[in-house]
């Protein structure tokens, strides 16, 4: 095509560190009012605003003759989800609770109902909150939270109207269905306390980091709120949670090595928080309560795959922790949740998940049986201590989601919802096959894949892999209706499960983080190569996708190995990952610290990130087409990493391959909210790849 892509100017920015000459080219591109950006985007500066522009217009123009598959695309994905469609509703007290879509609503409602009504009899329910009328008038509009009182007589709620994830705080009186109280910029967390009067909620720092945790008592001058808990480590941020019995609000403080928890008595709200043990380098801990005994989640004393102890509520300090579930190496316990007579853990072995039921009387214990080749689980404690039913979902790629609700004595299930797909699915129409690809040092790099059952399997196929990669954060096999568009044109879906997430346990996490980082970027190239080399698919033939530190990923295999791929589509891409641990002041640094390195105080740490941070290693070569999108609102990975990617690959890059840049003007991290509204930056996403295959037509 004739159209010139934008050329953002050079004004270098130099700086020595640890004896390195660090020349930054486009560090313009950041401005030094962020924080105001975030709070509103119209403060973005004028030469900013022009190029990430020029950007978006270069990028609709490169794409116009793709708006018909755009438009076909969305289409098809909205035809797979439901106009109407509900959660399983929640029972609580004299309640049953529920979030329910409406016809062509892109938000829910949160809707209840008498326990002893007919949950979908719309004559008895009472709307608590409509989000889809919240959200008229805003350019953005998203949820955090909402929560009703012990009482059912309070509803606290939260909306974030710019996507820099700063959530005004609402409580509504659920007798009038007015909001009576407005608490501006909170974190998001929002905890009730037992008596209904008092609420917990979190505030962010200066640099928008959730540091502070106030007590607010309903009817007072959120001016003269409660400071309870200030954290005073800048790499710490601090989060709300309840214990499942609600006698204790917990204090949860932490980075990606470190917790640490402090007790909040629900029924005496005003006294001060309790620690439960303090902070060690290396280790975490994560609590719940039943009947005054603490149930620790734990890596302490060596348990790399995590362990489960008890201790009186009373006396919660460490030298009190009494194990019991061990440490088993490769079988990494994700999550637990307690009742009144029951314990249930979620734990990963092979990279599957699996539930395990603990009978808190005898000891006893049993699993949660399934048999497939690659599936998800989850589990959903509910709002009920005191009950026998555990609420678990299961899906897999082929299979659609199914929410089950599990009676732990008498170990039966029942199927509760089943995840419609209008337009039609038949799981007997694809294949699922978890295989392992050979790494570089002998380790074996899992892939799950997903292919229709008329595709061919001699290596004609294009293959798009997914890679994520970073956080112990473990992709998992589960169910997508908008993957279904790719699959069906013929396209094998894979995902790399490599180092950097917890597929293989803690152990596939450390070493895929710091001075080990480089083995996520060698990971997915062996998957790929792998892919290739068993005739899945041909080199060349692969389009890279993902998003976040996934971004990243993409960045370092772009730089890596380009040959292999036709394109890279690389989401809010933390690609300035050298300039960004550098600065102290954004909202993420210290926090992930811990995650890539500090390269302020380590000349270590910062030969380390300058060797594969992907905006400082772009160089004079051929690369595959490229597609990133930015959120200007995103305080996780800021605007201007992505820009100043796209603007060095633009000037040092050796081909005509596609280069474009979508950045979102009102909107965050997670990009466009709203169920269908979404579904545009998918169809985006997919027919720039379905171009770069050449199959506009498809």
């Amino acid at each position: 095509m004739s159209i010139q892509p934008p050329r953002a100017e050079k004004r270098p920015v130099k700086r020595t560190i640890h004896g390195f000459e660090h020349v930054d080219d486009y560090a313009w591109l950041k401005s030094d009012n962020w924080r105001e950006v975030l709070r509103d985007p119209d403060k973005l500066p004028a030469d900013i605003r022009a190029y990430l522009e020029a950007e978006n217009d270069y990028q609709q123009a490169m794409m116009a003759h793709t708006e018909q598959l755009q438009n076909r695309l969305f289409e098809e994905m909205k035809a797979r989800m439901p106009e109407r469609d509900e959660q399983v509703p929640q029972p609580d007290g004299p309640w049953q609770y529920r979030f329910r879509y409406i016809e062509g609503a892109q938000h829910p409602r949160y809707v209840r109902t008498p326990r002893d009504a007919d949950a979908d009899d719309e004559t008895v329910e009472q709307v608590l909150l409509d989000l889809d009328a919240e959200a008229r008038g805003h350019d953005y509009f998203d949820n955090a939270t909402i929560s009703h009182s012990p009482d059912h007589r309070w509803l606290a709620w939260t909306a974030d109207t710019r996507g820099s994830e700063y959530h005004d705080l609402r409580i509504r009186d659920l007798d009038s269905g007015k909001d009576v109280e407005l608490i501006e910029g909170t974190a998001g967390d929002v905890v009730w306390a037992e008596d209904g009067e008092h609420l917990f909620y979190t505030r962010h720092d200066d640099n928008h980091r959730p540091r502070f945790v106030y007590r607010h008592r309903l009817g007072d001058d959120p001016a003269n709120d409660t400071l309870i808990y200030e954290e005073p480590d800048a790499g710490f941020f601090v989060h709300l949670d309840k214990t499942a019995s609600r006698n204790f609000i917990i204090i949860q403080c932490g980075d990606h090595q470190t917790s640490e928890a402090r007790l909040i008595d629900a029924r005496n709200p005003v006294q001060p928080p309790r620690l439960v043990e303090p902070r060690e380098t290396g280790t975490e801990y994560y609590i719940d309560e039943a009947h005054g005994t603490l149930y620790i989640r734990t890596n302490a004393g060596g348990a790399e795959d995590f362990k489960i102890c008890i201790a009186p509520a009373a006396t919660p300090a460490r030298e009190h922790w009494r194990d019991i579930v061990g440490h088993l190496p490769g079988v990494l316990i994700l999550a637990h949740a307690l009742f009144a007579n029951h314990m249930v853990r979620l734990q990963r072995e092979n990279g599957l998940p699996s539930i395990i039921i603990t009978d808190l009387r005898s000891g006893r214990e049993h699993d949660i049986a399934f048999d497939e080749d690659a599936y998800d689980l989850g589990i959903d404690p509910g709002l009920e201590f005191d009950t026998t039913a555990l609420r678990f979902s299961f899906s897999s790629p082929s299979t659609p989601r199914q929410v089950f609700d599990y009676d732990m004595a008498s170990r039966t299930r029942t199927l509760r919802k089943q995840q419609q797909v209008p337009s039609g699915h038949d799981p007997a129409d694809y294949r699922v096959r978890r295989i392992f690809a050979p790494a570089h040092d002998g380790e074996t790099v899992p892939i799950t894949l997903l292919w229709h059952k008329d595709t061919p399997l001699d290596g004609s196929a294009p293959l798009w892999l997914y890679g994520y990669g970073a956080y112990g954060h473990a992709v998992p096999a589960s169910f997508s209706t908008a993957r279904l568009s790719l699959v069906d044109r013929g396209i094998i879906y894979a995902i790399a499960h490599v180092r950097g997430g917890r597929e293989k346990g803690q152990r596939w996490y450390e070493q895929g983080k710091r001075q080990y980082k480089i083995n996520t970027f060698r990971d997915f190239i062996a998957a790929a190569e792998h892919l290739v080399e068993e005739g899945w698919t041909t080199r060349g033939n692969i389009i890279a996708h993902g998003g976040s530190a996934g971004g990243m990923l993409m960045g370092a295999a772009a730089n890596m190995a380009p040959q292999l791929f036709r394109a890279i589509i690389a989401e809010v891409p933390f690609v300035d990952v050298l300039n960004t641990m550098l600065d102290d002041t954004l909202p993420l640094t210290p926090p992930e610290w811990p995650e890539w390195g500090n390269p302020i105080t380590s000349r270590a740490d910062y030969l380390n990130i300058r060797a594969y941070s992907p905006y400082d290693n772009v160089r004079a070569q051929e690369y595959p087409a490229i597609l990133a999108v930015a959120g200007l609102t995103d305080p996780r990975v800021t605007w201007w990493e992505p820009a100043k990617w796209v603007a060095k690959l633009r000037e040092l890059k050796r081909d005509d391959n596609a280069l474009l840049l979508k950045t979102h003007m009102h909107a965050g991290h997670a990009g466009i909210p709203g169920r269908f509204a979404h579904l545009k930056d998918i169809a985006l996403i997919q027919a720039f790849a379905l171009w770069q295959w050449d199959m506009i037509s498809a």
